[in-house]
């Protein structure tokens, strides 16, 4: 008795083929995870230093900080515009200028955008109370927070903070750091730049502030919401005497 023959599994030249599926393990999807996460970190930065460049030569319009504004105000103060006149450097008083380098950066001149002391003792302030309450952050890191980033603090925005404000020392000069940062930092409810904050509070032009009133302002910065609806806190005119002191001694830019 024969045997039939089995029949044959070769597939038919015809048949099409079918493609089984890969599965990554564990570390691969890992290393896929790392990657798109490294090339859009790269990506950024890129965009960053492109952005950068261009404004060497053209002004910023709305910063990071005035668009998050913007939409915040027109959920809980629709009656609220912002407010922003850009002026050129020299069209702001020196008496401002100098006011707001004693109050927050004395060294903005001759740093290279860092203060490392100031970092560190950040730092230390930051452990001893259990959370973020300082980040010792210059001039120029201000201006890149409020350019590009938001008012979430974390050492994960710190970290980009000083990326790119290495970016804003590469490209700008200091008088140009100066000139963007004067006419884009907030100064209240809505009131972004030294023009705009001269006619908000005092009814004048950013060119003719008083070194009084300079003093006032630039203690203003660190919370100036707050002293916005606080202008008659006891601690603003006190501060505002230490630093029409110091004013005398700050170097500006050339």
């Amino acid at each position: 008795m024969t045997t039939a023959p089995a029949p044959s599994r070769a597939r038919p030249p015809d048949a099409p083929r079918v493609r089984r599926a890969v599965r990554l393990g564990p570390a691969r999807w890992i290393a896929y995870g790392v990657s798109v996460l490294g090339i859009a970190f790269i990506a950024t930065q890129l965009y960053f230093f492109a952005q950068i460049d261009i404004w060497t030569v053209v002004n910023p319009g709305a910063t990071a900080f005035m668009r998050s504004d913007a939409w915040t105000l027109a959920k809980t103060h629709p009656g609220i515009e912002l407010q922003r006149t850009w002026v050129p450097y020299e069209q702001i008083s020196r008496n401002l200028k100098r006011a707001i380098i004693a109050s927050e950066d004395a060294n903005f001149v001759n740093n290279n955008g860092y203060e490392t002391d100031a970092i560190l003792q950040a730092w230390e302030k930051n452990k001893s109370r259990g959370k973020i309450v300082a980040g010792g952050s210059t001039i120029s890191q201000q201006l890149a927070r409020n350019l590009f980033l938001s008012r979430e603090k974390s050492y994960v925005r710190k970290a980009e903070e000083l990326v790119i404000t290495w970016m804003l020392e590469f490209w700008w000069t200091k008088e140009r750091i100066f000139e963007i940062y004067l006419n884009s930092v907030e100064w209240g409810n809505g009131v972004y730049g030294a023009e705009a904050a001269a006619r908000y509070y005092y009814k004048t032009s950013a060119a003719k502030l008083t070194a009084w009133q300079s003093a006032r302002l630039a203690v203003m910065l660190p919370r100036p919401k707050y002293f916005d609806d606080h202008r008659n806190a006891p601690y603003l005119s006190q501060r505002a005497g230490v630093i029409a002191r110091r004013m005398g001694a700050a170097e500006l830019p050339q």
